[in-house]
Protein backbone atom coordinates (compact mmCIF):
# COMPACT_ATOMS: atom_id res chain seq x y z
CA UNK A 1 0.00 0.00 0.00
CA UNK A 2 1.06 3.58 -0.87
CA UNK A 3 2.20 5.29 2.27
CA UNK A 4 1.71 8.80 0.72
CA UNK A 5 -1.70 7.29 -0.99
CA UNK A 6 -3.26 5.92 2.01
CA UNK A 7 -2.85 8.70 4.35
CA UNK A 8 -6.26 11.09 4.31
CA UNK A 9 -5.70 14.73 3.19
CA UNK A 10 -7.06 17.00 5.77
CA UNK A 11 -9.34 20.16 4.36
CA UNK A 12 -9.15 23.25 6.33
CA UNK A 13 -11.72 25.75 6.99
CA UNK A 14 -12.67 28.38 4.02
CA UNK A 15 -11.77 25.47 1.53
CA UNK A 16 -14.61 23.45 -0.15
CA UNK A 17 -13.95 20.59 -2.50
CA UNK A 18 -16.16 18.84 -4.66
CA UNK A 19 -15.76 15.65 -6.83
CA UNK A 20 -17.92 14.95 -10.02
CA UNK A 21 -17.22 11.59 -11.73
CA UNK A 22 -13.66 12.04 -12.07
CA UNK A 23 -13.05 15.87 -11.47
CA UNK A 24 -11.81 17.75 -8.45
CA UNK A 25 -12.62 21.30 -7.79
CA UNK A 26 -11.08 22.89 -5.01
CA UNK A 27 -12.04 26.83 -4.08
CA UNK A 28 -10.22 28.53 -0.81
CA UNK A 29 -9.34 32.24 -0.09
CA UNK A 30 -6.58 32.69 -2.74
CA UNK A 31 -8.72 30.91 -6.23
CA UNK A 32 -9.97 27.52 -7.15
CA UNK A 33 -8.45 24.89 -9.16
CA UNK A 34 -9.44 21.60 -11.24
CA UNK A 35 -8.38 18.68 -11.90
CA UNK A 36 -9.20 15.60 -13.54
CA UNK A 37 -7.83 11.99 -11.84
CA UNK A 38 -7.00 9.08 -13.62
CA UNK A 39 -9.99 6.10 -13.59
CA UNK A 40 -7.65 3.77 -11.26
CA UNK A 41 -7.98 5.57 -8.65
CA UNK A 42 -11.15 7.12 -6.51
CA UNK A 43 -11.43 10.29 -4.56
CA UNK A 44 -14.09 10.64 -1.64
CA UNK A 45 -14.57 13.47 0.91
CA UNK A 46 -16.27 12.34 3.72
CA UNK A 47 -19.82 13.63 5.21
CA UNK A 48 -18.34 17.05 7.25
CA UNK A 49 -15.75 18.04 4.88
CA UNK A 50 -12.95 17.90 6.93
CA UNK A 51 -10.76 15.62 5.05
CA UNK A 52 -10.39 13.58 1.81
CA UNK A 53 -9.61 10.17 1.28
CA UNK A 54 -7.95 8.86 -1.85
CA UNK A 55 -8.47 4.70 -2.74
CA UNK A 56 -7.18 2.42 -5.78
CA UNK A 57 -9.20 -0.20 -7.40
CA UNK A 58 -6.59 -2.79 -7.60
CA UNK A 59 -2.77 -3.38 -6.95
CA UNK A 60 -1.80 -2.80 -10.57
CA UNK A 61 1.62 -1.45 -11.18
CA UNK A 62 -0.26 2.38 -12.84
CA UNK A 63 -2.82 2.04 -10.27
CA UNK A 64 -0.29 1.92 -7.18
CA UNK A 65 2.04 4.81 -9.00
CA UNK A 66 -1.48 6.60 -9.59
CA UNK A 67 -2.61 6.73 -5.76
CA UNK A 68 0.26 8.47 -4.25
CA UNK A 69 0.64 11.00 -7.28
CA UNK A 70 -3.17 11.63 -6.93
CA UNK A 71 -2.88 12.13 -3.09
CA UNK A 72 0.19 14.92 -3.62
CA UNK A 73 -2.02 16.31 -6.02
CA UNK A 74 -4.94 17.24 -4.31
CA UNK A 75 -2.52 18.23 -0.81
CA UNK A 76 -1.08 20.42 -3.26
CA UNK A 77 -4.03 21.83 -4.30
CA UNK A 78 -5.15 22.61 -1.38
CA UNK A 79 -2.10 24.25 -0.19
CA UNK A 80 -2.37 26.57 -3.13
CA UNK A 81 -5.49 27.68 -2.86
CA UNK A 82 -5.19 28.27 1.03
CA UNK A 83 -0.97 29.72 1.19
CA UNK A 84 -0.11 30.21 -2.52
CA UNK A 85 3.01 29.33 -4.03
CA UNK A 86 6.32 31.73 -4.91
CA UNK A 87 9.16 31.22 -6.85
CA UNK A 88 11.86 33.78 -6.62
CA UNK A 89 14.24 34.22 -9.15
CA UNK A 90 17.59 36.42 -9.35
CA UNK A 91 19.33 38.08 -12.61
CA UNK A 92 23.23 38.16 -11.75
CA UNK A 93 25.41 40.24 -13.98
CA UNK A 94 26.74 43.95 -14.57
CA UNK A 95 23.66 45.47 -17.05
CA UNK A 96 21.17 42.55 -16.89
CA UNK A 97 17.97 43.70 -15.52
CA UNK A 98 14.26 43.08 -15.41
CA UNK A 99 11.07 44.51 -15.12
CA UNK A 100 7.01 44.11 -15.79
CA UNK A 101 4.87 46.21 -18.43
CA UNK A 102 1.62 45.24 -18.21
CA UNK A 103 1.22 41.62 -18.77
CA UNK A 104 4.64 41.24 -19.64
CA UNK A 105 8.13 40.06 -17.78
CA UNK A 106 10.80 42.17 -19.81
CA UNK A 107 14.28 41.09 -19.24
CA UNK A 108 17.90 42.65 -20.74
CA UNK A 109 20.19 39.50 -20.32
CA UNK A 110 23.16 40.62 -22.43
CA UNK A 111 21.46 39.56 -26.05
CA UNK A 112 21.33 42.74 -28.22
CA UNK A 113 17.68 42.60 -27.89
CA UNK A 114 15.40 42.98 -24.76
CA UNK A 115 13.49 39.36 -24.19
CA UNK A 116 9.55 39.39 -23.83
CA UNK A 117 7.94 36.85 -21.94
CA UNK A 118 3.89 36.53 -21.72
CA UNK A 119 2.64 36.28 -17.78
CA UNK A 120 0.00 33.85 -17.44
CA UNK A 121 -3.35 34.94 -16.51
CA UNK A 122 -3.56 32.97 -12.87
CA UNK A 123 0.01 34.09 -12.37
CA UNK A 124 1.25 37.42 -10.50
CA UNK A 125 4.80 38.58 -11.23
CA UNK A 126 6.67 41.48 -9.41
CA UNK A 127 10.01 43.18 -9.81
CA UNK A 128 10.90 44.62 -6.12
CA UNK A 129 14.01 45.54 -8.00
CA UNK A 130 15.90 45.16 -11.35
CA UNK A 131 17.74 42.05 -10.14
CA UNK A 132 14.79 40.24 -8.29
CA UNK A 133 11.84 38.68 -9.70
CA UNK A 134 8.89 37.04 -7.76
CA UNK A 135 6.75 34.58 -9.05
CA UNK A 136 3.47 33.67 -7.46
CA UNK A 137 0.29 31.78 -7.50
CA UNK A 138 -2.13 28.97 -6.65
CA UNK A 139 -1.07 26.16 -9.23
CA UNK A 140 2.19 24.64 -7.98
CA UNK A 141 3.28 23.66 -11.61
CA UNK A 142 2.23 26.90 -13.50
CA UNK A 143 4.69 28.56 -10.72
CA UNK A 144 7.12 26.29 -10.98
CA UNK A 145 6.99 26.38 -15.20
CA UNK A 146 6.68 29.86 -15.69
CA UNK A 147 9.99 30.30 -13.27
CA UNK A 148 11.83 27.33 -14.97
CA UNK A 149 10.69 29.07 -17.96
CA UNK A 150 12.54 32.49 -17.21
CA UNK A 151 15.57 30.88 -15.91
CA UNK A 152 16.16 29.15 -19.40
CA UNK A 153 15.87 32.50 -21.19
CA UNK A 154 19.69 32.72 -19.65
CA UNK A 155 20.72 30.13 -17.74
CA UNK A 156 23.68 30.74 -15.32
CA UNK A 157 27.16 30.39 -17.23
CA UNK A 158 30.11 28.34 -15.22
CA UNK A 159 32.89 30.91 -15.31
CA UNK A 160 31.79 34.39 -14.33
CA UNK A 161 28.44 32.62 -12.93
CA UNK A 162 25.86 35.19 -15.01
CA UNK A 163 23.05 34.64 -15.74
CA UNK A 164 19.28 33.98 -13.85
CA UNK A 165 18.96 31.49 -11.46
CA UNK A 166 16.31 31.05 -8.69
CA UNK A 167 17.13 32.66 -5.10
CA UNK A 168 19.72 30.54 -3.41
CA UNK A 169 20.71 28.18 -6.10
CA UNK A 170 24.77 27.47 -5.81
CA UNK A 171 26.61 27.99 -9.15
CA UNK A 172 29.70 26.25 -9.28
CA UNK A 173 32.10 28.40 -10.70
CA UNK A 174 35.10 26.78 -12.94
CA UNK A 175 38.26 28.15 -13.00
CA UNK A 176 39.09 29.85 -16.77
CA UNK A 177 42.19 28.83 -18.89
CA UNK A 178 44.80 31.17 -16.97
CA UNK A 179 44.38 28.54 -13.90
CA UNK A 180 45.92 26.03 -15.45
CA UNK A 181 49.44 27.98 -15.60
Amino acid sequence: MSRIGKKPVAIPAGVSITVNDRTLNVEGPKGKLTFTHRSEVSVEVDADGKEAVVSRADDSRPSREFHGLTRAILANMIVGVTQGYEKKLEIVGVGYLASVSGDTLQLRVGFANELHKKIPADLTVTCPDQTHVVVQGCDKQKVGQFAADVRSLRKPEPYKGKGVRYQGEHVKIKPGKSATK
